[in-house]
């Protein structure tokens, strides 16, 4: 009769509060959770959880990111994997391989990375790309059976 079954969990009931890594904080390891992340400091090692990582300005990641929402406005290095939105703040600066289902990036952002691109009905599109404040270069190559192309200005 008074069952909690069907009322909405909130973050702290799922997964506690949300993680933080000061800004003169350095960890050498692996990391596994089930709340959001914040990094102001520096993780040289793997982040794997199913909330959102937000990597600060001052923040660096060097590793495998795997998450389902990022914001990056910091620096990144090695391997993202992203189920729904990456956001790429101006100051970001990415490098390595990405793998995402939608992607934003501002004016300003540094994206050096080879990106994989989830579409609608789980299809993939692979590119390289080169994005800086200057421009936007890219080399698209679609792996999916269709005639889409994807086009850079």
């Amino acid at each position: 009769m008074f069952s909690d079954k069907q009322k909405p969990r909130t973050m702290s009931e799922i997964g506690g509060q949300p993680n933080r890594i000061e800004k003169n904080t350095r960890i050498k390891g692996d990391i596994v959770s089930e709340a959001d992340f914040r990094i102001d400091g520096k993780l040289d090692g793997n982040l794997k959880t199913t909330g959102k990582v937000v990597i600060g300005k001052d923040g660096l990641i060097k590793g495998k990111v795997e998450c389902v929402n990022a914001d990056i406005d910091g620096s990144f290095n090695g391997e993202l994997i992203v189920s729904d939105l990456l956001s790429l703040k101006s100051s970001a600066v990415i490098e390595g391989t990405v793998t995402v289902t939608k992607l934003a990036v501002e004016p300003g952002a540094a994206f050096n990375a080879s990106c994989s691109m989830k579409g609608r009905g789980g299809s993939t599109t692979a590119s390289s790309a080169t994005a800086t404040s200057s421009g936007f270069k890219s080399s698209f190559g679609s792996t999916n059976s269709g005639s889409e192309k994807a086009k850079a200005s």
